[in-house]
């Protein structure tokens, strides 16, 4: 089908029917890439340098006024309609709808993978983003102990929520992986990973997480997100 978006004179798609995806590889991003290459959904990515101020392009704002990624057009959307999407988590769901995958069938099971969901998008991230930035970065700039105790605290805690869900379950809903998992992995890699807090948090404290975490990130897709849209490719 035709369709036109201001991004697509940006970044003029060769695929005119694959999903179009614009962002970089942060826990965000990652989350996204992981799905689409978990569900072998035919897509492009397109690097959207968030350092240089991409996301603040009239073109990008076209698509995400919020200026934030990860954002996707789906030129072969629902009724034949091109769809267009911001907000990771709601694009989780768009594609595990889509492709039938990675998501409970029964309505129970839908209530539970939304509730964690929202759970993400309200907590984890926010939390996390916010600890690593005093942490990792603002260090010369805010010498006060507040935030990084703050957020250290708070991190901790969601990490024992994290914990005490997975003691019985090899995912974060139960056995199989799903956009849950894929959602909540990135951000727990990068506080241990990018952000150099292992320690700083005591991550031993939490072996479930642990495990959990070295599940995800060994699976080949996984591995593949953390290229996605990656300064060096």
């Amino acid at each position: 089908m035709h369709y036109t978006h201001p991004l697509y004179e940006v970044f003029p798609p060769r695929q005119a029917d694959a999903i179009q995806l614009y962002s970089m590889n942060t826990p965000n991003g990652i989350k996204v890439a992981s799905a689409l290459e978990e569900m072998g959904l035919a897509y492009e990515p397109h690097l959207i340098n968030i350092l240089k101020g991409d996301q603040h392009t009239p073109a990008f704002a076209a698509l995400n006024p919020n200026g934030k990624i990860p954002a996707i057009i789906d030129p072969n959307g629902s009724e034949d309609e091109a769809v267009t999407l911001m907000e990771s988590c709601a694009i989780l769901l768009y594609l595990a709808e889509k492709s039938g995958k990675f998501m409970p069938d029964d309505n129970e099971g839908k209530r539970l993978c939304q509730q964690w969901l929202f759970f993400q998008a309200a907590h984890i991230g926010p939390m996390f983003g916010q600890f690593g930035h005093f942490y990792k970065f603002a260090t010369e700039t805010c010498d006060h102990p507040y935030p990084v105790n703050r957020y250290t605290q708070e991190c901790k805690r969601l990490l024992g929520v994290l914990d005490k869900q997975l003691e019985q379950r090899v995912f974060m809903l139960g056995s199989d992986y799903s956009i849950v998992d894929m959602s909540i992995y990135p951000w727990v890699n990068t506080l241990v990973g990018f952000y150099e807090a292992r320690d700083h948090i005591g991550f031993d404290d939490y072996p479930a997480v642990e495990r959990w975490l070295q599940k995800c990130i060994a699976r080949p897709a996984s591995i593949k997100a953390q290229t996605v849209c990656a300064l060096s490719h």
